[in-house]
């Protein structure tokens, strides 16, 4: 979709919570507004916009992202447990709060055309092997077996949006990830991320082996 798109989206504003493209996100819908919303958006294209809330302000960020229904169980007390998974991300060009949910126009966010396939692929590389190290140290540290999946995501765009959705980071962090629409610049972030977390652990099980 173009970045001129624009359409109106029901908005399901969560504290902490950033929901990045083709990742997924699991929900427990119990407020009467949003089974509402949630019964809105059956009926319709199983689409709403996922947006984070600071919890110390309130305030809620201007760049979310568009979660898809994938599966849905709605018990008999009226509670939803629902599956959900990103799609385009967003920027709010208006909220209306007439309605018992808020809705909103969006207009679609995407990343930047890529200058340099070669480079960026190259940085992708290095993001991975930076990512790979830390789970290998992490997993000889906790003296347990952890793994990457075997569907990571290869693409260079992809794998940023997984990794800022699965890394451990601050919320505020992840937001800023989203926003960002160079990929280059998103994966740079993270490899620096990465690799200060790989010196870490490789000077934590130095001295493990000297034990």
């Amino acid at each position: 979709m173009s970045d001129f798109s624009v359409r109106e989206l029901p908005l399901f504003p969560l504290p902490d919570v950033v929901l990045f493209p083709q990742q997924l996100l699991p929900l427990h819908i119990f407020e009467s507004r949003y089974r509402m919303l949630l019964q809105s958006v059956l009926e319709s294209d199983k689409r709403f916009g996922i947006v984070r809330i600071n919890p110390q302000s309130g305030a809620m960020a201007e760049i979310g992202c568009c979660a898809e229904v994938l599966q849905h169980q709605t018990t008999e007390d009226g509670r939803s447990y629902v599956v959900t998974l990103g799609q385009q991300r967003f920027r709010l060009l208006n909220i209306n709060r007439e309605t018992p949910y808020r809705t909103a126009m969006v207009s679609w966010l995407e990343d930047e055309p890529v200058s340099n396939q070669d480079s960026l692929s190259s940085l992708r590389d290095q993001v991975h092997k930076a990512l790979t190290d830390v789970v290998t140290l992490t997993a000889k540290l906790q003296n347990r077996e952890v793994e990457l999946p075997d569907d990571l995501p290869d693409l260079p765009r992809e794998l940023s949006f997984w990794i800022g959705a699965h890394l451990d980071q601050a919320a505020a962090e992840q937001q800023a990830l989203l926003e960002l629409t160079d990929t280059s610049e998103r994966l740079e972030r993270q490899f620096e991320m990465l690799d200060h977390t790989r010196r870490q652990l490789a000077a934590r099980t130095v001295l493990m082996d000297l034990k």
